[in-house]
């Protein structure tokens, strides 16, 4: 079905589930593939590519697209009891489950590696809580962020004269983004999240587009020889699911 003159909607059968999927031709080098979490599945090519190049890439992808749709659809099932902000619920860190402790007290969160918990001048207060919450993920993720931003530079300081600047933000189909120029490294705030060594692995990413903008050969073949196991580290990046975020496949 055409949508316009450069979208159409498409059926593919994987391992006998049939999936719609929205394909958008556009100036790009690769096939990509997005997994948005309300179980919308958007692929973008160049209008070089074939139907059915476009086809096996899906079919070779079969199973992270099935994981992902199912998995999305769990989180939906649940996602009103997930926000509730009440004890007994899991919240993720650094690819680890937390179960949530709700106190009441003065406004504050702690944890201990396995428990989080929330103290609350009013534990009703739905807002309050979220609010809270929120605070300390992003403290979190600017205190490991930059940690890992430190350990990474000492390997690039005599490429790249300054550290660059972190910034935060809630993204929908990026882990990251560098702007060389500026100096400054944009990470997405819900990779505090994932593991530890997925996490580096994207700040690694951006690292090294500060001296190739684009994935050449020479892109990835520092890649490749600074962190032997990338791919590993991807393929945790691209499982990982998120409460709040999209699967992307660059």
């Amino acid at each position: 079905m055409k949508m316009n003159n450069n979208s159409y909607l498409r059926n593919i059968n994987l391992n006998g589930r049939n999936v719609l999927y929205k394909l958008e031709y556009k100036k790009v080098k690769n096939i990509n593939l997005r997994i948005r979490s309300d179980c919308s599945v958007y692929v973008s090519a160049n209008n070089s590519i074939t139907n059915s190049a476009i086809k096996e890439f899906l079919l070779k992808k079969s199973v992270f697209i099935l994981k992902a749709l199912n998995e999305y659809a769990e989180i939906t099932k649940y996602k009103y009891s997930e926000h509730n902000y009440v004890t007994g619920e899991s919240f993720r860190y650094l690819g680890k489950e937390l179960r949530l402790i709700v106190t009441q007290g003065k406004n504050g969160v702690d944890f201990d590696g396995i428990y989080l918990t929330l103290n609350v001048t009013d534990v009703k207060d739905i807002v309050l809580k979220k609010n809270l919450i929120d605070k300390w993920y992003n403290a979190q993720c600017k205190m490991v962020s930059e940690e890992i931003i430190a350990e990474t530079y000492r390997v690039f300081k005599k490429f790249i004269m300054d550290i660059p600047k972190l910034s935060l933000r809630d993204m929908i189909s990026r882990w990251g983004s560098c702007q060389p120029k500026r100096g400054v490294l944009t990470l997405n705030k819900h990779l505090i999240e994932t593991p530890r060594n997925a996490l580096e692995y994207v700040i690694m990413h951006e690292f090294i587009h500060f001296l190739y903008s684009n994935h050449s050969n020479k892109f990835y073949e520092m890649l490749s020889v600074l962190m032997p196991d990338w791919k590993v580290r991807k393929n945790l990046l691209e499982t990982t699911v998120l409460y709040n975020g999209t699967y992307y496949y660059p």
